[in-house]
């Protein structure tokens, strides 16, 4: 996808169009705190000038009007305390302008961040498998918080800080130049170098900020992936490993965070700087012009109150650059997830009844990353309600073909059919909710062992769960359990066996109204006994739903109607197992190891009894 520079600013612009009366409330709240800020020493210069001196007054026509009617300096002299009234009024109003002000920015931010959070959510439920098997999930949590809470901070705290700026600084050079246009030109004698500074600032703190970002992203991951697979890492004494792992993403981001934090510091020791010579330079020429008596001391008071009112937006500039830096490139991060394609709409799909033959009519598929085929020119046919098995090694295609019939993905070429009807034309929702697909290492929540068994539906009765769970051969350890169904099963189902994961994961999917049951080796974890168990339950309760079993064990494939043998992407050998334990290829060989391997069990197990047998008559 080609970047454009300008769509995250016209993404940040379309998310404040959506808040426009709360950004218009804070807009007058600012220009409201930014007048009164100016009117404090303005106030107190008259008073010092006019009121208790002699200077003529600086004030606009249209204010010394009505100071003229109250009886004009004579009068302000004998109330003092309405100056000091107008001072305390002045400094309420500012409370009450901050504090609308700071709460109009803070829901403006919150609205904009909830819905930021819930477009990402949407979007990524809607965005195909593929795009998720490539996506590192750290990253995409990182994107999801820290680039969200970026824009938020931005959106609520910098943002106006522009509109305060260009203010000041407005108000300050014209009041300012009315007083002596000498001393002011004076007094901007640096300000092009604090501009320029601030500049130079945004173009380096831009680029350093999203290699920070990247590097907090990849940390993230590192450290999801180390707790998602901790059983692993414990099972292969991984710990060492994973240490250095974590640590070198932690000393990267470190660097990345150090070469941040160095810039911040030189921007604001050098603004600081700066900004402390421009003063004491404007102080030191009033002091000058106010003993020679070319100023008042009420010009004093303002050039040294304004002048600080003018440096610090300026020097704030940098930071409020940063921020938009930050933001533009935390919102382009968040666009690459918005602007990922989703999986098509369907507006003239069909949802036809899926309890039909399954035809695999010369399918080929390659993945689209590296265009490598998978599968080559497969064909096949599963007739309706029978059990089918596929026998395949590693990396032969076994899980491709059951990813493209839920259309997870799509064949390169061929058609696949069920019931005669191409599934490219079946609504993908309606698609999955009958293929019923459960994988060789289930996902299961961190909720009890009742909400996982029942989460296919939004209230299930309590005996269709049990009954499920009956079928899967799981209520027996689930009522060993600590607290039974109510029992928690950790973070990706740790706490259980991996048997006992299988057998939630098909419990959970029998409760879905399923024509077709896929079982990707998801009875490899159970014993043989326990996979009878189910395959018969299965037969007996789920007459006419047609079932696709992968497994390497022949225990398993001999029971069903029909075998496929897939080696490299093709069917080698098809039909039944007796058919295929008398043929020379792939099933005749681990047929052949199997039954030696069960035999030699055998006799090491009737050994061991006859041997516990002798020693108890003896």
């Amino acid at each position: 996808m080609k970047k454009h520079s300008s769509a995250p600013f016209r993404a940040l612009l379309s998310l404040m169009k959506e808040n426009a009366l709360r950004y218009a409330g804070t807009l007058i709240s600012t220009v409201a705190i930014v007048i009164i800020g100016f009117l404090t020493p303005l106030v107190l210069a008259e008073t010092i000038d006019c009121i208790l001196g002699n200077e003529p007054s600086s004030l606009p026509e249209f204010l010394l009007v009505p100071i003229r009617a109250l009886g004009g300096r004579e009068f302000f002299r004998a109330n003092l305390w309405l100056m000091g009234l107008i001072l305390v009024a002045l400094n309420v109003l500012n409370g009450v302008f901050s504090f609308a002000k700071g709460r109009l920015n803070a829901q403006t931010s919150e609205t904009i961040a909830l819905s930021l959070r819930r477009k990402l959510y949407d979007h990524l439920q809607k965005l195909p498998f593929s795009y998720h098997v490539k996506a590192e999930t750290g990253d995409l949590i990182q994107r999801c918080t820290s680039d969200v809470d970026t824009i938020r901070r931005f959106l609520s705290m910098e943002l106006m800080e522009v509109v305060n700026t260009l203010l000041m600084v407005t108000i300050a050079l014209s009041m300012l130049i009315t007083r002596s246009v000498k001393i002011t030109l004076i007094s901007m004698v640096l300000v092009p170098f604090l501009f320029w500074f601030a500049m130079w600032f945004f173009k380096k703190v831009r680029s350093s900020f999203r290699e920070s970002d990247e590097a907090e992203g990849k940390l993230s991951a590192v450290l999801q992936e180390n707790l998602s697979g901790v059983r692993v890492v414990r099972a292969f004494g991984q710990q060492e490993r994973e240490v250095e792992k974590f640590s070198a993403a932690n000393d990267d981001l470190k660097k990345k965070n150090r070469r941040l934090t160095d810039l911040l510091a030189i921007y604001w020791g050098g603004g600081d700087a700066l900004s402390m010579g421009q003063q004491m330079l404007t102080l030191l020429v009033c002091v000058y012009y106010a003993s020679q008596g070319e100023i008042s001391v009420g010009t004093l008071i303002i050039f040294t109150n304004y002048i600080g009112m003018l440096l610090f937006p300026i020097r704030q500039l940098g930071r409020t650059l940063s921020g938009a830096g930050k933001a533009l490139i935390s919102m382009e991060r968040i666009q690459e997830i918005l602007h990922a394609p989703a999986e098509p709409e369907e507006p003239d799909a069909i949802t036809p009844d899926l309890d039909g033959d399954i035809v695999f009519d010369h399918v080929s598929f390659a993945y689209p990353d590296d265009g490598v085929p998978v599968l080559h020119d497969v064909s096949f046919t599963i007739p309706a309600g029978k059990t089918a098995a596929i026998l395949g090694g590693t990396g032969s295609g076994k899980s491709t073909l059951v990813y493209l019939l839920q259309r997870l993905y799509e064949p390169t070429s061929g058609v696949i059919t069920i019931g005669g009807v191409d599934i490219s034309k079946v609504d993908r929702k309606h698609l999955r909710r009958h293929v019923g697909l459960i994988l060789q290492e289930p996902f299961l929540y961190s909720k009890s062992i009742r909400d996982n068994v029942g989460i296919a539906l939004k209230s299930p009765e309590e005996k269709d769960v049990v009954h499920a769970a009956d079928i899967a051969a799981a209520t027996g350890f689930i009522s060993r359990a600590d607290k039974g169904w109510d029992t928690l099963v950790g973070e990706r189902g740790v706490t259980l066996s991996g048997g006992q994961k299988q057998r939630i994961a098909i419990a959970r999917t029998l409760l879905k109204d399923n024509n077709i049951l896929i079982f990707d080796d998801s009875l490899s974890a159970v014993d043989t006994e326990t996979d009878a168990s189910i395959r018969s339950a299965l037969r007996h309760e789920k007459k006419g739903v047609t079932t696709l079993i992968i497994s390497h064990r022949v225990t398993t494939l001999s029971q069903a109607d029909m075998i496929l043998v897939l080696e490299d992407g093709r069917i080698t050998q098809q039909g039944s197992h007796g058919e295929l334990a008398a043929q020379e290829g792939l099933y005749q060989r681990i047929n052949r190891i199997q039954s030696v391997l069960e035999e030699e069990l055998q006799q090491a197990c009737l050994a061991e009894q006859q041997a516990a047998f002798t020693g108890e008559v003896n």
